[in-house]
């Protein structure tokens, strides 16, 4: 190989994995990572560094297992739990609050109004708050979603999935239709059965 295009392709994947450590998405820093590590691999083999050939499978290795972890705990409700909290909650405040510049970009337009929540939900991996969930009783069994959030870093696993799901605290309770708030960005819901209904998303839970 050309030494030039090689020492372009070294650069390359050297600025693919300081690209993948600024990610704050997990999964987009395994996969980024993973490209860079592959990149350097061959770049390594070129040259014939056999220990750094090494230390790169070992790394693209890593991202690969957690890659697959990562697909296989999206859907596992196991790995979840819904935590119901009341609307002036003082951890919901605390959560909306350190999210609030984030929970804009999706809810323009957005106030936390606690006393206009019926419901809140927050969505717990562990230790970690992972999601939120608000809802108001519009009228008599029909919910409006007020906020439905998920931090940057489980984003791409749909935690929302498991608040909305079969087994999720709308089902067989006191709500038979969700609606979502209208103007959100990059909505999920279709996904998860909800039906398009102008510009909202309607769920029917009875």
């Amino acid at each position: 190989m050309n030494s030039v295009v090689l020492e372009v392709v070294g650069w390359v994947g050297s600025a693919i994995l300081v690209v993948s450590l600024l990610q704050t998405n997990l999964r987009r820093l395994r996969l980024i990572n993973l490209i860079g590590c592959v990149i350097l691999v061959a770049f390594n083999a070129a040259l014939g560094v056999w220990p750094m050939v090494g230390l790169n499978v070992v790394l693209a290795v890593i991202n690969l297992y957690y890659l697959i972890q990562f697909a296989r705990q999206r859907h596992d409700a196991t790995k979840y739990e819904i935590l119901s909290v009341d609307g002036d909650d003082t951890y919901l405040r605390h959560v909306v609050r350190i999210h609030e510049a984030d929970i804009r970009r999706f809810n323009p337009g957005w106030v936390h109004d606690p006393f206009a929540a019926d419901d809140a939900y927050l969505v717990l991996q562990g230790d970690e708050t992972v999601g939120v969930v608000i809802v108001r009783e519009e009228a008599p069994g029909e919910a409006q979603v007020v906020l439905d959030y998920v931090t940057e870093r489980y984003r791409d696993r749909s935690p929302g999935e498991f608040v909305f799901g079969e087994s999720g605290p709308f089902r067989g309770g006191k709500y038979r239709l969700v609606r979502t708030p209208a103007g959100m960005v990059s909505p999920y819901y279709d996904r998860l059965g909800f039906a398009k209904e102008g510009d909202r998303y309607v769920l029917q839970v009875a």
